[in-house]
């Protein structure tokens, strides 16, 4: 991929350019969603990103969030999804990192967002997933990639599959398509006249003498220099290994990229009527991890090297004001294969953590706050064995080998619950009377002592086995971990906000630079359904202001 031709001058010059109406700062899914936008509101848009493009989002499964009626739910027989449904769903897992209106026009948007995604050339498909899982194999598209069918979510609303996952190629065995998502978005822009410089860090942004938004101030390697290329190849290569959790090569790569880098970019300045600030979240800057979430170094951060908070500190720097820093998301996925969630969790005292069957991460979070990141799966023979079968067709690469490592090496096992207890260093008595009120509950027809809802089946065969899912930064056991707090915007134009929330005119946030729709709490999907709406809300304003 090759950056558009940008302006060429003398290296180390500082030019100025004014014909720009739109600087977007990141060239993730929200940064290039906030471009087209700008773009086809007629607006000139210069994209600047400090890597190749794509993101987090780029390396991501490529989930979006969508329901309210979309094609792809009529396909798959759920067509009576409604606006209002989602609402009442999003509302228990939002919280109140939005306000209410906010959330009401995203879940009204939600069929637009995909047709807009359609027609810029994302595809995706109506083939719904039967069995209950993290990520979808190649055969499905469509699945249920939250709480909707969990304890209290399901009592508020009608459960439907709105997790919308991207058509594309599976690269290297595995089916993620993050990268295939961004990058019919990425030719689109392109096509409409979008200017990406890559290889470009914004350092400053500009003010006038009134203190309104003038432009920004960057660094960049000319495109024309040799360590141009060599550049993007480093930060593509870094990201690609950041999404498969391998951080210490990823950091090497990090590491070369940023003296090449340090060595080669040079100032200048772009003038502009507005800045979208999309330049990605914090989880990769020990500073404010140390400060917000100082029990992360025990989990693996989840994004690329652009995730520094540096488009936050841009927003702050002109005034800017941040909520949620301290707010977070894991993910111990327990899930496919399904029958895993027919187990039950306990904490190192033998007490059930939280419903198994809840989304992965919202379980993770609850394992966090409570029970300092400790847990153990519980399962007994019949269960274990269910599981080995179900492996065989509901994962996938690089699913399936974590799963295989699991049952041919990660686990504890024992004749006894009793001596399964003592080798987990689990309280032996207490996880006997848990694993005794569950049986009791399912043989009685009564509700689950925690309220889990489905994939209950007794513990009562042994051998019996134990899975520590405790918080792990490295390894197999890895647990991912992502920052959802930003800068504060406003709800119906994505401006930032000072301290007294007031809005800085000119100035926008999108993507995990902004709170949004899952700051609060996250589920498969949300975060890029949030970057395609702050996105497009930002590019849209910015346009016409």
């Amino acid at each position: 991929m090759e950056a558009t031709r940008q302006h060429q001058d003398e290296p180390h010059a500082l030019p100025r350019t004014s014909d720009i109406d739109v600087v977007v700062v990141g060239a993730g899914l929200a940064g290039i969603c906030a471009a087209i936008v700008a773009a086809e509101q007629g607006a000139s848009v210069q994209v600047l990103d400090s890597a190749h493009g794509g993101g987090a989002s780029a390396v991501s499964g490529g989930v979006i969030y969508a329901g309210g009626g979309t094609r792809q739910q009529v396909e798959a027989g759920y067509g009576g999804d409604t606006p209002e449904n989602m609402f009442l769903y999003l509302r228990e897992e939002v919280g109140d990192a939005v306000d209410e209106a906010t959330l009401q026009r995203f879940c009204e948007e939600s069929v637009g967002h995909i047709a807009w995604l359609e027609k810029h050339g994302v595809r995706f498909s109506g083939a719904l997933c039967p069995f209950r899982t993290s990520y979808p194999t190649s055969n499905y598209f469509l699945y249920f990639s939250g709480n909707e069918r969990a304890h209290p979510f399901a009592t508020v609303a009608t459960a439907r599959p709105e997790g919308h996952r991207a058509v594309g190629v599976p690269r290297g065995g595995m089916n993620l398509t993050g990268m295939d998502f961004w990058t019919a978005l990425y030719d689109s822009a392109v096509r409409l006249g979008v200017k990406f410089q890559f290889a470009s860090k914004a350092e400053e942004v500009l003010l006038d003498g009134n203190g309104n938004i003038e432009g920004v101030r960057y660094r960049a390697i000319d495109n024309k220099a040799k360590s141009f290329r060599r550049y993007l190849s480093l930060t593509s290569r870094a990201a690609k290994y950041h999404g498969l959790s391998m951080h210490s090569v990823a950091k090497r790569l990090d590491r070369w990229a940023k003296a090449t880098w340090e060595r080669d970019a040079y100032q200048r300045t772009l003038e502009a009527r507005s800045v979208i600030l999309a330049a990605g979240g914090y989880i990769m800057d020990n500073d404010m991890i140390k400060k917000f979430m100082p029990w992360a170094s025990r989990t693996a951060p989840l994004g690329t090297a652009g995730d520094d908070g540096s488009g936050i500190r841009l927003g702050q720097s002109v005034g800017g004001s941040v909520s949620y820093m301290n707010y977070f998301t894991t993910w111990r996925l327990m899930y496919p294969p399904e029958s895993l969630l027919e187990g039950i969790v306990v904490s190192t005292s033998g007490e059930r953590i939280a419903a198994e069957d809840l989304y992965g991460a919202s379980f993770s979070n609850i394992m966090v706050e409570k029970h300092g990141g400790c847990g153990f799966l519980i399962l007994d023979s019949k269960q274990w064995q269910k599981v080995k079968i179900q492996a065989k067709t509901q994962t996938q690469m690089p699913w399936k080998a974590f799963i295989q490592y699991l049952i041919y090496w990660a686990h504890e096992k024992a004749k006894t619950l009793e001596d399964l207890a003592r080798k987990l260093k689990v309280d032996p008595s207490a996880l006997k009377t848990t694993v005794q009120a569950y049986n009791n509950a399912i043989t009685s027809d009564k509700p689950d002592p925690v309220g889990k809802l489905g994939y209950r089946s007794i513990i009562a065969t042994g051998p019996f086995y134990g899975i520590d899912i405790s918080l792990k930064p490295s390894g197999m056991m890895v647990v991912p971990a992502m920052g959802l707090g930003g800068l504060r915007v406003d709800g119906p134009s994505g401006l930032v906000l000072n301290d007294t929330r007031e809005r800085i005119r000119g100035l926008y946030a999108a993507g995990r630079n902004a709170v949004g729709i899952c700051s609060n709490s996250y589920i498969s999907g949300l975060a890029l359904a949030d970057c395609v709406f702050s996105g497009k809300r930002a590019g849209e304003h910015a346009a016409c202001a």
